[in-house]
């Protein structure tokens, strides 16, 4: 069965990772998604080799980083900056239903694809703007990348160690947050035209979109007029909610926030007996007070036994109070509850041959959105949008002599 987003036309016209992403969750959900790409340099992530310090390239030709950016698209390689290129942009935007793009709003005028030009091209088209500080204030034509974003949305600070230098996030996420966020509004945007008829503007900065995916921290930060503390492991006042290394060097974590409803059975199944009636950790409240005490005899215990041991006793006891074990990305893949409920999923790439990749984090009971297709190269499928357009291979030869394909 198709997907959510079935007949739903996307034009993309954005680089690197926040803009393209977009095109990714829009695809995975049925959209079909056309990457607008000069014919020359395309995204300049195709090029890209590496990223904190990993290589992007793969020996069959593919880079990584463009990949995961681009999945589910077809591309098309125009150049807008000839008058022809910039008409088969317009035509093509007449058919869409939405446009998204990451480029600043000055080079979108330069190139004929602010919202101005297209809503007057297409009054129902939803035009998504992603930008990285938002369209007021005297950053607002500031280059925005992940890393950049990271550091100015107070995560940096608010992740790691109490005491120890901000904490760097490998993997892009406040291109993928602010991505997430503009697939948000341009659904809503899309409902909002089953009711009104007409298209809108939507932007959705990254910055906001990160200091959202922190909105507990924040509100209660911003209320209180006190941002709450970095965590601290060692001094952590309730050691129910809190990691351990066990025998084998994994870690375990604790993560029950009602310690006097679990803490007889917490006892027994950790086999620390003697600490259920020791004064000092009588309630919630002597524990608070003792913590660094009952954390010591928690590192102590804990590292006698392997993870697996530990799970192994978990399980068994049936416990009620709340532990994880703490994954590497690495162990995602052999993760059963993540293998079966498809969070990565097997693909058959036509290149890279049987890997693994996210699956869409959102289920549909009668639409479901398991759309896969691999990152195109550099204007793929041009051939076949300007046929799907009326243009003639005539038309196409000439145009391509022209260079303006």
């Amino acid at each position: 069965m198709a997907g959510p987003l079935e007949g739903i036309r996307a034009v993309e016209w954005a680089v690197f990772g926040n803009g393209p992403i977009i095109g990714v969750l829009l695809g995975y959900m049925g959209a079909d998604v056309i990457k607008i790409e000069h014919p020359v340099y395309g995204d300049p992530t195709r090029g890209t080799k590496s990223l904190y310090g990993t290589a992007m390239d793969t020996t069959q030709g593919r880079n990584l980083l463009f990949e995961s950016a681009n999945l589910n698209k077809r591309s098309m390689a125009v150049d807008l900056a000839k008058d022809e290129g910039r008409n088969i942009a317009y035509k093509l935007i007449k058919t869409a239903d939405v446009f998204h793009t990451n480029y600043f709003e000055r080079s979108a005028r330069k190139a004929g694809l602010d919202y101005e030009a297209l809503s007057s091209c297409n009054p129902r088209l939803i035009y998504a703007q992603a930008t990285g500080y938002g369209s007021k204030g005297p950053d607002k034509d500031k280059r925005a990348f992940d890393p950049a974003v990271l550091g100015r949305s107070g995560m940096m600070l608010s992740a790691g160690e109490r005491g120890t230098p901000p904490v760097q996030v490998v993997g892009a996420i406040c291109d993928t947050q602010g991505a997430i966020m503009s697939a948000f509004g341009i659904l809503a945007a899309l409902f909002a035209r089953e009711k009104t008829g007409r298209g809108q503007k939507i932007e959705a900065p990254m910055l906001a979109a990160m200091t959202w995916l922190q909105y507990t921290n924040v509100f209660i930060g911003l209320v209180r007029g006190q941002e709450m503390a970095r965590y601290s492991r060692n001094s952590n006042k309730n050691p129910l909610t809190n990691f351990y290394r066990c025998k084998d060097d994994k870690w375990l974590m604790f993560a029950e926030v009602q310690s006097d409803r679990y803490w007889h059975e917490f006892c027994e199944a950790i086999g620390i007996e003697e600490c259920e009636n020791d004064l000092r950790f009588a309630d919630s409240m002597k524990r608070r007070d003792s913590a660094k005490e009952l954390i010591s005899i928690l590192d102590r215990v804990i590292a006698s036994k392997t993870r697996d041991e530990w799970i192994e006793i978990l399980n068994s006891k049936k416990v009620g109070f709340a532990y994880e074990i703490i994954n590497s990305v690495a162990d995602l893949r052999n993760d059963r509850q993540v293998l079966e409920n498809e969070f990565i999923i097997n693909y058959n790439h036509p290149i890279l041959g049987e890997v693994q990749l996210p699956g869409f984090p959102v289920k549909f009971g009668d639409t479901p959105a398991d759309t896969v297709k691999p990152g195109p190269e550099l204007g793929e499928h041009t051939e076949e949008i300007m046929l799907e357009l009326g243009y003639s291979w005539d038309d196409i030869s000439r145009l391509r002599d022209q260079a303006v394909i």
